[in-house]
């Protein structure tokens, strides 16, 4: 049987693991594209040359649509800007997605479009959403009734350092995104809005500490595809980064409205880009870590149950890869394998929730991560008293 023909659009710090770990399977005859010469070399030295580069404007639909044409399956590691957009070139091309894209728009939107051209679309296919979603749509679906979700994530350079207290383990400018767009959040059943970086608490993490949690937009389709009437998720940080990230804000340093500077328009988030996304790269070698944790409140038997499940997952040294771009490449890794083999067929855009609802899957993509060394732990306890 021959190799299934896949290609990995980005070859940033995600994408180029996910190309890398696609690689290694021999059933896989993997290409990479990208703008950026540097970033294709790169992912083909993560790789050990085992993977074709070719350089493409993936801000275009058009050329999108012609570079994927040749191909069984697409993977997508791309920009939130330009999520949209290439979805839907994906689903117009005929082609199979599995994409970790945060995009602002709901992709579930072109569902028919999907159907339509009989493609199966995974989307929001990382850590988080991604597993989030995955492992909340299970325990919420096995429950006679759910009551409540909750979802705590962030990826956090291992070492503290003044002034951020903070380094991106993906796109600086998906970051600014998680402190600028509204949140939507579910509360007495009803969806509702808060801003991001709002309503912070404390929460300690076995081998991590104190951390500060605060309103981002990731609960995203479970707003829409379950009925559970409190649902939340939350961004974890150091202590201290909230309050930087607020007066940066309300300076105006994170608009893309161009200003006046003598003469000449400037955007300030371009200028921020300048000045501070080189501050938050991590260097070769620098290490990472990924805390998620995961809350499920219902009745199970009539017995009112909470399913917590915990990630605690730091930098490979073997693979010279940052936990966050391991932890976001293999959800979308395991289901575009999942998918070329025709274990999972489901037609449209499919979000990780109904996956999880799919029977085996979630066993299949947690031993999988288990197989790459990456652990999710389940604990269930018994529920006194009511949800406040």
């Amino acid at each position: 049987m021959p190799p299934t023909r896949a290609i990995v659009l980005g070859a940033g710090m995600v994408g180029s693991v996910m190309a890398a770990d696609l690689a290694s399977d021999p059933g896989f005859d993997v290409t990479v594209a990208d703008l950026r010469p540097a970033n294709l070399a790169a992912a083909k030295d993560r790789a050990a040359g085992k993977l074709k580069t070719v350089q493409a404007d993936l801000a275009s639909p058009a050329e999108v649509k012609k570079l994927v044409a040749d191909y069984d399956l697409v993977l997508g590691a791309i920009a939130s800007s330009i999520g949209l957009q290439t979805l839907r070139a994906v689903i117009e091309a005929g082609k199979n997605y599995c994409d970790i894209t945060f995009m602002a728009e709901d992709a579930i939107d072109l569902d028919d479009l999907a159907k339509k051209h009989n493609v199966t679309a995974v989307v929001d296919c990382g850590v988080a959403p991604g597993m989030s979603h995955m492992i909340a749509g299970a325990e919420a679906s096995a429950m006679d009734s759910c009551e409540n979700i909750e979802i705590y994530v962030g990826g956090l350079p291992r070492e503290r350092r003044w002034p951020f207290q903070y380094k991106a383990p993906f796109s600086p400018g998906d970051v600014i995104e998680e402190y600028t767009r509204p949140s939507r959040l579910v509360e007495h059943g009803k969806v509702v809005i808060r801003e991001a970086l709002s309503e912070p608490e404390l929460m300690n993490f076995p081998g991590v500490g104190t951390l500060e949690a605060f309103n981002t937009d990731g609960l995203r389709s479970l707003a829409r595809t379950f009925n559970v009437p409190f649902m939340k998720e939350k961004t974890l940080r150091y202590p201290g980064h909230i309050e930087l990230m607020r007066v940066l804000r309300a300076t105006g340093l994170f608009s893309t409205d161009p200003i006046d500077v003598n003469g000449v328009k400037v955007a300030p988030r371009d200028l921020l880009a300048k000045l501070m996304f080189p501050l938050w790269t991590f260097q070769p070698g620098e290490e990472d870590v990924t805390v998620m944790r995961i809350i499920v409140d219902g009745s199970k038997n009539n017995r009112r149950t909470r399913v917590n499940w915990d990630l605690h997952d730091t930098y490979h040294h073997p693979s010279r890869a940052t936990s966050m771009s391991r932890t976001t490449a293999f959800p979308c890794t395991i289901m575009a394998r999942l998918v070329a083999s025709g274990e999972f067929s489901h037609k449209g855009v499919i979000v990780p929730e109904l996956i999880g609802q799919a029977p085996g899957i979630l066993t299949k993509v947690i031993d999988q991560h288990r197989s790459k060394g990456v652990n999710y732990t389940r604990s269930e306890t018994p529920l006194d008293g009511s949800h406040a």
